[in-house]
């Protein structure tokens, strides 16, 4: 009986993560594109964070002290961890943390605005839609434009292809 031999894609074997990756690769080959979304996914994935973290969660008396840290942030935390963690468990471990300190910088943010600074979802829904539009510049300089429909999936795929790209630069098996 014959060995099945696996498709590649890019010299990887042919698993969801590596086609995705190479989809939103695809679309990020300028060198400025690439710079442009290296700062501008942090800073989407904090306002994404931010404006969830944002929206009023009922008060659930058995969480006590911890009832501002649990809100629908924490849910779309979980759930993005999830679905990072049945792409690659390396990388969902990567964002993770990025999700720990996405988390800090919110919380700050938070305080900053109980003391008298910017309501947290003004701030978040400003970083947001500069970060959109920097994207934008950076497509326009790549000169490929995404659909719409691989724009959402990209949504959450770009955070993975910096960490993809990092732990290749420091040689850690990702997938």
């Amino acid at each position: 009986m014959k060995k099945e031999q696996k498709k590649m894609v890019k010299g990887l074997p042919e698993k969801k993560v590596n086609i995705l990756l190479a989809q939103y690769a695809e679309t990020h080959q300028n060198p400025s594109n690439q710079l442009i979304h290296w700062v501008c996914i942090p800073l989407m994935l904090l306002s994404l964070i931010g404006l969830a973290w944002s929206v009023p969660f009922p008060h659930l008396a058995f969480l006590g002290k911890y009832n501002g840290f649990v809100n629908w942030a924490s849910f779309l935390i979980a759930f993005s961890g999830y679905y990072y963690y049945r792409l690659s468990p390396v990388l969902s471990y990567m964002m993770i943390l990025l999700f720990f300190a996405v988390a800090l910088v919110v919380v700050q943010l938070e305080k900053w605005s109980m003391t008298g600074g910017p309501a947290l979802w003004l701030v978040c829904g400003l970083i947001f839609m500069l970060s959109v539009a920097a994207q934008f510049v950076g497509y326009k300089i790549e000169g490929k434009r995404p659909s719409l429909e691989q724009e959402l999936r990209f949504l959450l795929i770009g955070p993975a292809w910096l960490f993809q790209k990092l732990a290749i630069k420091i040689g850690l098996k990702w997938n």
